[in-house]
């Protein structure tokens, strides 16, 4: 299971043309709208009516002080931890998108179903793979972010950023959880696709509901607080469990190699 790990790993690095395409989110969604979202605040006039409206988004509490340092916590606390629910998803739905319909189209199915290991244990592994790569992504683009908003933030507003418990949250229960539900389903798809494009299709539904959860962040539709990052973990986390272990049915050599 590790070497089939290793080896859908080692595809997708080598292969320039799909890393370019797993980095360019990732790159957009962690440095340049933030980055975007942070000169836009600092050089808006203050008086700015479509500011002050976002600010009235927050608790009456959280209001007060520098518009300029409020906003920016509205954007780190509250906006961009949505952006690391479609990281994941985006990051893994290339290589779980191949995991099957990779095999096939390379003609190494037949050898990879030879091997001494059971159907079960080579989903289990192309799933762990993915899985394991996007959170990879994931983690280094939180790092890349979080220096990168950490230097704007002190030179433009003074304002020093601290990830608090509802980063904790989404970046160690809802991030991987999401992540894990979108590879299963991507996986499984995978295995019945006949191209790499069919198989990626599915990803753009999975990503639409967390488009939506950021135009609701905007809107002040929803804005999401720690305890709804972590209720929502907890049962996107049993969810995901619970499709793992369901995953597998009717699920055989002969539907792989059709």
């Amino acid at each position: 299971m590790k070497a089939i790990m290793k080896k859908d790993i080692r595809g997708i690095t080598v292969n320039k043309q799909l890393f370019m395409t797993i980095l360019v989110v990732p790159l957009v969604l962690a440095l340049v709208v933030p980055t975007i979202f942070m000169l836009t605040v600092n050089f808006a006039p203050e008086d700015a009516g479509e500011l002050k409206r976002i600010l009235q988004l927050l608790p009456a509490g959280d209001q007060s002080g520098d518009i300029r340092q409020v906003f920016t916590r509205l954007l780190f606390l509250h906006i961009l931890p949505v952006f690391f629910l479609i990281i994941p998803i985006m990051a893994a739905s290339v290589m779980a998108a191949a995991s099957f319909v990779g095999e096939k189209e390379q003609r190494t199915l037949e050898t990879l179903l030879y091997c001494p290991l059971t159907v079960k244990q080579i989903f289990y592994a192309k799933v762990l793979g993915a899985f394991l790569f996007s959170m990879l992504v994931s983690w280094v683009s939180f790092a890349a972010m979080l220096l990168v908003l950490e230097t704007e933030s002190f030179f433009l507003n003074g304002l020093l950023l601290m990830p608090d418990a509802g980063w904790a949250a989404v970046m160690l229960l809802v991030s991987p959880a999401v992540s894990m539900i979108a590879i299963i389903l991507i996986v499984r798809g995978s295995a019945k696709a006949q191209s790499m494009m069919e198989a990626q299709q599915k990803a753009a539904f999975l990503v639409l509901p967390l488009v939506l959860l950021v135009a609701g962040q905007f809107s002040g539709i929803m804005l999401l607080n720690v305890w709804m990052f972590a209720a929502a973990g907890a049962v996107l986390a049993v969810l995901a469990w619970i499709l793992l272990k369901t995953s597998l049915r009717n699920f055989c050599y002969e539907k792989l190699l059709m």
